[in-house]
């Protein structure tokens, strides 16, 4: 049994009050209180991957992502943290396949407005944003990422189908994407944010890039500064208004 590392149950950063989630299979769904109508909703893809047998590979349980969905719930949309099957660098295009499921679920839940969706990834889970740049349906109305793995690094060689530059060059239209970045990154996850920011400018894509120049990887659990609220905030309210 591996020992639970501090960041799992390290608090959000922002107060926001709980919302207790509906569980439907690999989806946590936060719904707002009191929707008159169908909700716009964001999907979080919750980084790895992790290995299967870690009792704490559950990463829509911890506190942050908890947080999250609480956050969005009270901002009247919905929000849906993924259980993803993704435990090593040879499950990203099952992890996909069960990504582009989860979505068709919430969006065939009348609760939910099929037509008003946004991807939020985070960390390792980066890759999987590759699809959804090289084609992008007209419900994703915005795409989102924390401090994410954007591309291969020595030793964690991705598939080429799912290098994030790569499928920004091949993409066409797009909707608004949100990239927060940490000023103290893992130079080799820096690397892969400056390659997809280079590609995005060169290619006139449409990427807002979120700084907190004194944040670590993990900055929205572990640093709970007024920089790195602002950031969190400043995304957020990103994300709601690409999908008004």
């Amino acid at each position: 049994m591996s020992e639970t590392p501090d960041f799992v149950d390290a608090p959000f950063i922002l107060p926001v009050e709980p919302v207790t989630p509906e569980r439907i299979g690999i989806i946590d769904l936060y719904l707002p209180e009191g929707a008159t109508g169908p909700s716009p909703a964001v999907v979080f893809v919750c980084g790895g991957p992790l290995p299967a047998e870690l009792p704490w590979n559950r990463p829509r349980d911890w506190p942050v992502y908890r947080g999250y969905g609480s956050l969005l719930a009270a901002h009247g949309t919905a929000a849906a943290p993924l259980q993803l099957p993704l435990n090593t660098y040879a499950d990203f295009p099952r992890a996909a396949e069960a990504l582009a499921e989860a979505i068709e679920t919430l969006r065939a839940d009348p609760r939910i407005d099929a037509d008003r969706i946004g991807i939020w990834f985070f960390c390792g889970g980066g890759p999987l944003i590759s699809p959804w740049l090289r084609e992008a349906p007209a419900w994703l109305r915005a795409l989102a990422a924390t401090y994410p793995v954007l591309g291969s690094r020595p030793g964690k060689e991705l598939l080429p189908e799912f290098e994030p530059a790569r499928a920004l060059a091949e993409a066409g239209a797009l909707p608004p994407i949100v990239l927060t970045t940490v000023g103290l990154e893992d130079p080799l996850i820096a690397g892969t944010e400056a390659r997809f920011i280079a590609v995005a400018e060169e290619h006139g894509a449409p990427v807002e890039v979120v700084d907190v120049p004194d944040g670590y990887h993990g900055f929205d659990f572990m640093e709970p500064t007024e920089q790195s609220r602002e950031a969190v905030l400043k995304a957020l309210h990103s994300v709601l208004d690409a999908l008004k």
